[in-house]
């Protein structure tokens, strides 16, 4: 059985918890909010911690926003050796949301693995909007996951969790292509925001 450790319990949390546990992943729920943390662990049948305390697995999801992640590398970076980390994020201006906040020849997950270099740091997540991977659909085609990672057993430890929870995934390859991800990610919050797709839709893979 699988150990994932979900950092966050907003709409992403929920929902790659509620897909992990669907997996038969044993499941825990970290939060700073103990009654949210609490709350989402009885709904995936997993168990829950405040942030700060120990992991107890070996794949951590950070469900968190792109500025969160010097909270988490601060907090939790000697346990987070030899772990495989998830990194979900969309390092977005939200002040201007004309752009990312990382330069153009890095990423998010990037900068993630070179803070911790231990850890084996995969992108995955950022080009799913939180209710295509409830519903498992995309406009009527099933929703894919598409990943980047250097580690080749840590992203099949993680295509094994998701796939397991009913979801497909897509490799894109290596860790540089979270570059062109957090770009796909980008454009899609732009397209939601200027109401041209839903909330509810965004980007589908096609084999």
């Amino acid at each position: 059985m699988a150990n994932i450790s979900v950092i966050g319990t907003g709409n992403m949390g929920s929902a790659i918890a509620g897909i992990a546990a669907k997996g038969a992943a044993s499941v825990q729920i970290v939060a700073r909010d103990a009654a949210k943390a609490q709350q989402l662990a009885a709904q995936v049948g997993g168990t829950s911690a405040a942030f700060g305390d120990a992991l107890t697995s070996d794949i951590v999801v950070l469900a968190l926003p792109y500025p969160a992640l010097a909270d988490v590398i601060a907090t939790y970076g000697s346990q987070l050796e030899g772990t495989t980390v998830v990194d979900v994020t969309n390092p977005v201006d939200f002040a201007t949301f004309d752009g990312l906040t990382v330069p153009a020849d890095s990423s998010a997950a990037a900068e993630l693995r070179a803070a911790l270099p231990g850890a084996k740091v995969v992108k995955a997540f950022n080009t799913n909007f939180a209710a295509t991977l409830f519903s498992g659909e995309v406009g009527g085609v099933p929703t894919t996951v598409v990943i980047a990672g250097d580690d080749d057993a840590a992203k099949a430890q993680l295509t094994e969790v998701i796939s397991a929870g009913g979801v497909s995934v897509a490799d894109a390859g290596s860790l540089k292509r979270a570059r062109e991800l957090e770009a796909v990610g980008f454009l899609q919050m732009v397209l939601a925001v200027r109401e041209q797709v839903a909330w509810t839709g965004g980007f589908a893979v096609r084999a």
